[in-house]
């Protein structure tokens, strides 16, 4: 079985804003199973939701990215 990878912190960033998924979904006007698979990496944002989910989070876009480092 394949292993899921980490692309993105998501997750991550709403825990340290105190915030949850169902807040995101609505702040984004999104399904909340949407934001769910985003949140379990299951499934990734576009580019422009990135971007929006960056400025709802108030942090840079690149703290939502996983940085994958080179062996």
């Amino acid at each position: 079985m394949a292993k899921k990878r980490i692309l993105n912190r998501i997750k991550s960033v709403l825990a340290d804003k105190g915030r949850t998924n169902l807040w995101l979904a609505e702040q984004l006007d999104k399904n909340k199973s949407t934001v769910s698979k985003w949140c379990t990496n299951d499934q990734q944002p576009t580019l422009d939701t990135l971007f929006d989910i960056a400025e709802v989070l108030e942090v840079n876009v690149s703290e939502l990215l996983v940085v994958a480092a080179k062996s």
